[in-house]
């Protein structure tokens, strides 16, 4: 069992929301759906919580309602080693969603995500300021990450 498990409150899209992660992330299973019982508070039946994995990685998900919806303060990084993968998970976490900028997306349940190259990491860490500074430069005025952009600017071409 992992020690820090992410907890997400939905309003009532918990299960949904899990089937939907569950579908764009290999190595993902959905472990367990928790319903409410006699003693609620929500309807009998209906879902209180669910438990899922994402590549290996443990989320419990509540149906608490609709007292505190996600803002851009926490979001999950998504490393991608591809631009093929940078475009799977953008494409499929934007979707119904909203677009914002340097690699950061909200999906359709509000979730925030980062969807960014390994590539970038290695760039940013680059011992020449300027390299940095083109890349930074260059990730400023992207939505989705483009590898071939920022190693253009990486490069200096």
């Amino acid at each position: 069992m992992q020690k820090i498990t992410p907890f997400l409150w939905f309003d009532g899209q918990a299960e949904e929301a899990m089937n939907y992660y569950v579908s764009i992330f290999k190595n993902s299973k959905v472990k367990q759906v928790v319903r409410f019982g006699d003693s609620g508070p929500g309807p009998k039946g209906s879902v209180m919580t669910v438990n899922f994995e994402l590549n290996g990685q443990e989320f419990v998900g509540l149906n608490g309602g609709p007292g505190f919806p996600f803002t851009n303060a926490v979001s999950f990084v998504v490393s991608c080693e591809s631009q093929e993968e940078v475009d799977h998970y953008w494409d499929k976490l934007s979707a119904g969603g909203q677009v914002i900028q340097c690699g950061w997306l909200k999906d359709k349940f509000g979730l925030p995500w980062q969807i960014v190259p390994t590539a970038f990491w290695q760039m940013i860490k680059s011992a020449d300021a300027a390299q940095r500074d083109r890349v930074m430069r260059a990730m400023f005025q992207m939505t989705k990450f483009d590898i071939a952009a920022l190693q253009k600017a990486y490069d200096g071409k």
